[in-house]
């Protein structure tokens, strides 16, 4: 689901940031026909010498430009559904979920952003006797996550930083609420703690060892280190953004051994998902 209230520097999906849909322009797959040009009503989009160019500053997301490339250079992403949609969507996947012991995660972005649509997704989902799981950042007030926990079966709760500076250098928010969010969680319903392990900004031994601490306290079932990869930076230059991490290393096999170590020495089940 689009929409995010954290803006994660190193975020590798900044599609789902924004919570209304967007173009994405591939120059490489554009055949400078000129037809976006001609549709665009605010003059965003010229082609000058050959080369196109998006003023997204000036762009209001008609989507014109969208229906008249015949060559996908210039793409939708993002689109409106009704809650009705997107669960006949999911239930045609129920038999594989039967046989796998799967379901439905709703993730972005920030589904609880859009925290009524998602109740109504996951209640109907349990009604049809799909699983459900809520991946989030626990950014919101505890009246919503309360609410929509009544219908998940499993949280995947991402923490990023145990010092608030910190997380709000990396994402713009403090983390005060979302440790608090976190321990009423996983006081309530089942729940992963999910961690994006980024060199130079949470992969010090003391902020895991703190991180730890705090999960050895609470009925969590396991830790995912998530390491963190340059894949989405692509996406940036398409959506017309700036790409602070690009320079910034993926952590080695030995490093985040490392600390899956130190997690375990606090007795708690850690897993590394690349």
């Amino acid at each position: 689901m689009k929409g995010c209230p954290l803006h994660c520097q190193w975020c590798s999906n900044p599609e789902s940031i924004n919570a209304y849909p967007e173009i994405m322009a591939y120059d490489t797959k554009c055949v400078r026909c000129g037809r976006c040009e001609q549709v665009c009503p605010k003059g965003a989009i010229t082609i000058v010498e050959d080369v196109r160019k998006i003023d997204r500053s000036n762009c209001d997301f008609c989507l014109e430009c969208v229906k008249a490339c015949t060559s996908g250079a210039i793409e939708q992403v993002g689109k409106y559904m009704s809650v009705d949609e997107v669960v006949e969507e999911v239930a045609k996947d129920f038999l594989f979920y039967k046989n796998s012991g799967g379901g439905v995660t709703l993730s972005g972005g920030e589904p609880l952003l859009q925290w009524e649509f998602a109740i109504e997704v996951l209640r109907q989902c349990q009604e049809r006797g799909i699983h459900t799981a809520l991946d989030t950042s626990g950014y919101t007030n505890w009246e919503i996550m309360e609410h929509v926990l009544e219908y998940v079966d499993l949280v995947l709760f991402d923490i990023k930083h145990m010092n608030p500076g910190k997380h709000k250098e990396g994402t713009r928010v403090d983390n005060a609420l979302i440790l608090d969010n976190a321990v009423r969680t996983a006081g309530k319903v089942r729940t992963w703690i999910r961690v994006p392990v980024i060199t130079g900004y949470n992969d010090s031994e003391s902020n895991i060892r703190e991180l730890a601490e705090f999960i050895a306290k609470l009925p969590i079932e396991k830790v995912s280190l998530l390491p963190y990869h340059c894949w989405g930076e692509q996406k940036y230059q398409r959506l017309g953004r700036s790409y602070h991490f690009k320079n910034t290393p993926s952590p080695t096999d030995e490093e985040i051994q490392k600390l899956k170590e130190i997690m375990e020495s606090y007795k708690i089940d850690v897993t590394i998902s690349r």
